[in-house]
């Protein structure tokens, strides 16, 4: 019985953030997170256009909540606006935006449309991103184009900090699956080696310092020879 309290309430939870997404639109919401309080049920929406979630007065806001308590039987929802200052380095926010510039511009313009998102993103300072198309592209065939640029774990506890997300694009030949991957500059790698410089200046001073102690000693025994 317990399972299935879990299961059911899972599932409420999925159709809760999934309603959310879909009311506010695509390529304006990255997560909603839902805590839960004493004083009711705090949800936090993430985005990078957080005007156009909240509305003029706040409008869209209200409307949620009532449709929160009504629909999904919420008590007492208060709604939090998590602003993401680096869009850049949100996958599902960049994966949303190449599917909506599919369905603006047309499947033909994939490679533009990937190569530009993949420079807005390295531009920005990420330390490696990747893009995957699936679908109709160009072709009647369904086929899988990557587009990648530079350091990107794919397996180990490093990959852990690899962000990741995936949208779809329905454009007239079909579907389009849209998969991102992004580490960005922030990422901790447990694998990653830094140089501290005042310690490498040392070690050089330690070396040339023992290398003319070194030169002194041959010069002295060759003076008591």
């Amino acid at each position: 019985m317990e399972e299935k309290k879990v299961v059911k309430f899972k599932k409420e939870e999925f159709a809760i953030r999934e309603y959310i997404k879909g009311s506010l639109g695509k390529g304006k919401v990255s997560r909603v997170k839902i805590e839960y309080t004493p004083i009711g049920e705090k949800i936090i929406v993430s985005t990078n256009k957080p005007g156009l979630v909240i509305g003029r007065k706040g409008e869209k806001i209200s409307e949620l909540t009532r449709v929160l308590k009504d629909k999904f039987k919420l008590e007492n929802p208060q709604i939090e606006i998590d602003e993401i200052m680096k869009p850049e380095f949100d996958a599902q926010i960049m994966a949303d935006d190449i599917a909506l510039g599919l369905e603006k511009f047309g499947p033909l313009k994939f490679k533009v449309i990937a190569y530009k998102a993949l420079q807005r993103i390295m531009g920005a300072g990420a330390l490696g991103a990747e893009i995957r198309l699936s679908g109709k592209l160009p072709s009647s065939r369904a086929k899988s184009w990557r587009f990648a640029q530079g350091y990107l774990k794919k397996v180990g506890d490093s990959a852990k900090v690899v962000d990741r997300a995936q949208s779809i694009s329905m454009t007239r030949p079909g579907v389009v699956g849209v998969k991102v991957e992004i580490l960005s500059p922030t990422a901790i790698l447990k694998d990653k080696i830094e140089i501290n410089d005042e310690l490498m200046k040392k070690l050089y001073e330690n070396i040339e310092r023992n290398a003319e102690i070194k030169e002194i000693k041959k010069t002295l025994k060759r003076v008591k020879k």
